[in-house]
């Protein structure tokens, strides 16, 4: 799994690390939450889904377990902060994603007692697990949260209809290179021809770009 010691987090991970294990195994956060601790001589420390999805539960299994990092989906830290702002006080590292980010709850999660690290990461399936991160310290009034850098490893472009970066501040789509990068789709050569393109920018043979949309 190339980028589970490569995140944003293991490089300050080792026996003192509890990380939670929450997400179902056919979600490709797992593959974060179960490889990356045991990648770097981690704990990882199995939360069940009712507790993960209560946000007063959570809380309290958080504290209880001496949990270090933990994984969230967008929804799933809006859901927490709005019932429990200071659920992620005792934390050092909370990564979250999967979609667009609400700045008011983010901001409210900042305020009412964050973790030491709050990081925003962005990655689809075909990038198993986390592509990009960004390290939220604040948000602008009216702002919104950057999808950030790559993650180690990792390598990203905005490219036009023909393959050819934009200037900064153009409109163009995003696409993910590196070890990362999903073969394809299971018996479905049309589409992976159409979503996994030979990597142009590369300097090895046969590595792939994925298209993201």
């Amino acid at each position: 799994i190339p980028d589970c010691s490569a995140t944003p987090t293991t490089s300050r991970c080792g026996p003192t690390t509890f990380v939670a294990q929450g997400a179902d195994a056919a979600f490709d956060a797992a593959t974060y939450e179960i490889w990356g601790p045991l990648a770097v001589g981690a704990r990882m420390v199995v939360i069940d889904k009712d507790t993960m999805l209560d946000p007063v539960a959570l809380t309290g299994a958080l504290t209880r377990h001496g949990i270090t990092t933990l994984v969230l989906t967008t929804a799933v830290l809006n859901q927490v902060v709005a019932a429990q702002p200071d659920a992620f006080r005792t934390l050092r590292h909370l990564l979250f994603g999967g979609e667009a980010v609400n700045p008011d709850r983010v901001a409210q999660a900042l305020a009412a007692g964050p973790p030491q690290r709050l990081i925003h990461c962005y990655g689809p399936t075909e990038a198993t697990s986390f592509a990009t991160w960004h390290l939220v310290e604040g948000v602008a009034e009216h702002g919104t949260v950057p999808i950030g850098r790559p993650v180690v490893n990792t390598s990203v472009h905005v490219l036009d209809e023909r393959l050819n970066p934009v200037p900064a501040g153009v409109v163009g789509e995003l696409f993910i290179g590196g070890p990362g990068v999903a073969r394809g789709y299971l018996a479905r050569p049309a589409l992976t021809a159409e979503r996994f393109l030979p990597d142009i920018f590369a300097t090895a043979p046969g590595e792939r770009l994925y298209r993201t949309g």
